[in-house]
């Protein structure tokens, strides 16, 4: 390199280094503090339905947890961070400060904010002001289940000549968000859907005496030919028709964290879609419709055995029992139709008789006769 390059070189840094210094003093900030850490402790607490498993930061600053004046300094603010980051220095202070029982509840805290911002205050004194938002999910069948959102912090003040308060002030402010969730814990743990730990399924026959309009199926009261008060369908090739369904209504209980669902089952016939020509009401053909009913019941007996607790998801059991309940209304109607081809719409009587076999040995076996 000749000599002219050299003194060129050499401006260059001169002016790079001139560049740096004055960017880092209009900034305001240093960078060269170390590093808070937060000091073990033993709360006054300790959690009986939750352990903290996890930490994840999803804060929009992650420089650094404080922004400090520094001490003794011309108003200068330094950035601070927490020893080893902001996650792994809060999930090891708790690690270190409450006993973790994994045999109750993982919990996983989001941080959506965890940040100290320090400003002048009066008789050259320092104010400090602390925000914290937490997060707080649970892991559970390999879902994750939204509970509860905190948002706290706190106010300090501090002389500018040391600072002795900035770690006590950010940590009791952690503690205090462990708190609140501890107590929210405590309080829903036996009664909140989102926190249960099991499921219980249970099913009542809704059987009131027929109305104006419905007959419930009931094993001790068949159907009647007056139970049929659709006007007749004079175009019709058949001599009778009848309308039965089921359906479920559910009532849910959280007692001891354990979800108690019961099913109340309705197998029914509509009278105003059910009818029948007058020169066709013996009791051979009464017999054939009334197997049509007990064919829903048959179905809705089935469907309650498919229902297995350990095979619903606790955080959506209603989607995977409507699930069921399509599924079983389909096997009804295709049974429905298994049954007028077999029976040729009762016209067969061997195949008529088979199937009131068939039909009575299976309610029976169901408890149902």
């Amino acid at each position: 390199m000749n000599y002219n390059a050299k003194k060129l070189f050499t401006s260059l840094s001169g002016l790079l280094l001139l560049l740096v210094f004055f960017y880092a003093k209009a900034t305001g900030i240093a960078n060269s503090v170390e590093p808070l850490v937060l000091r073990a402790e033993k709360l006054p607490f300790t959690p009986k339905e939750f352990y903290i498993a996890n930490v994840i930061d999803d804060r929009s600053d992650r420089k650094a947890v404080a922004y400090l004046l520094q001490v003794g300094g011309a108003g200068k603010v330094q950035a601070v961070d927490l020893q080893g980051g902001a996650p792994t220095a809060v999930h090891t202070f708790i690690q270190k400060s409450l006993p973790a029982d994994k045999s109750l509840r993982p919990i996983t805290i989001r941080l959506k904010e965890l940040q100290v911002k320090e400003t002048p205050a009066a008789a050259g004194r320092v104010a400090g002001n602390i925000s914290v938002i937490m997060f707080f999910e649970m892991e559970r069948e390999g879902e994750t289940v939204p509970l509860l959102q905190y948002k706290g912090g706190g106010r300090y003040e501090r002389p500018a000549t040391r600072n002795e308060v900035t770690e006590p002030a950010l940590r009791q402010s952690i503690v205090e968000a462990l708190r609140y969730l501890n107590t929210w814990m405590d309080r829903e743990a036996n009664t909140n859907h989102r926190l249960a730990k099991g499921i219980k399924v249970s099913f009542t026959d809704y059987s009131t005496p027929a109305d104006q309009d419905t007959v419930f199926y009931d094993p001790n009261r068949p159907l009647t030919w007056n139970d049929f008060k659709a006007d007749v369908n004079k175009t019709s090739r058949f001599s009778a028709t009848v309308f039965p369904s089921f359906a479920y209504e559910g009532e849910t209980e959280v007692r001891d964290g354990i979800i108690h669902l019961n099913l109340n089952m309705k197998v029914y016939v509509l009278k105003s879609s059910s009818w029948v020509k007058e020169n066709a009401q013996d009791p051979y053909g009464l017999n054939h419709e009334q197997r049509h009913f007990d064919i829903v019941k048959l179905v809705s007996e089935r469907f309650k055995q498919k229902i297995k607790p350990e095979e619903l998801s606790l955080a959506d059991y209603n989607s995977n029992i409507q699930y069921l309940f399509i599924e079983s209304f389909r096997e009804m109607n295709q049974l429905q139709d298994q049954y007028e081809a077999e029976t040729r719409h009762g016209l067969d009587k061997a195949a008529q008789d088979s199937w009131n076999q068939r039909l009575d040995k299976e309610l029976k076996a169901m408890g149902v006769k």
